[in-house]
Formats: structure tokens, sequence, C-alpha cells
């Protein structure tokens, strides 16, 4: 059972469009997985212009991958470098804790992730 940065099971982000670096929902990582792909995130306009300008396309659809682009609004699976680095610039998209991997506290803490919490009622 994996874990989330909370302590409990880690929950699916997204299954439509199927996310995570297994391509199952969730926000896990295997050695192969060069990006660390633990962070689920919530995709926000600003944050997906900033990420296309860094190289990392992730709002054009793809039809041979099945991809049909992220919107704001839609979650994913994020590299955790990608998200600290978005974070640094001030663009950094709000996180469902849930669905972060535990793995996320070998590179931040867990009072920033919180402060990026995602809310909802």
């Amino acid at each position: 059972m994996e874990l989330n940065v909370l302590g409990t099971e880690l929950v699916v982000c997204c299954t439509n469009p199927a996310t995570g670096y297994f391509r199952d929902g969730l926000c896990r990582t295997a050695s192969q997985d060069e990006g660390t792909h633990i962070v689920c995130a919530i995709m926000t306009d600003e944050f997906l212009k900033y990420t296309k300008l860094q190289g990392n396309d992730l709002s054009t659809p793809i039809s041979q991958w099945q991809f049909p682009g992220l919107v704001a609004g839609s979650k994913w699976c994020l590299c955790v470098s990608r998200w600290l680095q978005a974070e640094k610039m001030g663009v950094a998209p709000p996180i469902v804790l849930e669905a972060t991997s535990y793995k996320a506290l070998k590179y931040t803490s867990i009072d920033l992730l919180k402060r990026y919490e995602a809310i909802f009622l």
C-alpha cells in the first residue's frame, strides 16, 4: 500500500485522462520514473502557460497518446521538481494532499505542501 504525504493510503488523482507514471491514476513512482511524478496538482491557466514555456506542454492534445490536453481544473500527477520550480516562480498550482505520494517529503516539507492544499467544499 502506497502512502500519501498525510500518512494515509494514497488515493487516485485522476483517471480521465489517466495520469501518473503508470497511467493508473495514482501519483506514485518507480526507479525508472526520471521525473518523479508524485504531486497531484489541479491545473491553473497560469501554471499551464508556465510549464509550456518551460518545454512541457500539458495543454495541447496528443491524439496518438490519447491525451486530450489539460485545462484549468484538470488534475495531473506532476514531477515534484517542476512543482517546486513553479512554486519558486509564484505559479504553483494547488495540490491534493491525499493523492500526493509521501515520497514528495524527500524533496520538500509538509508545511510547504499544506500551503497549496486544495480545499473542496
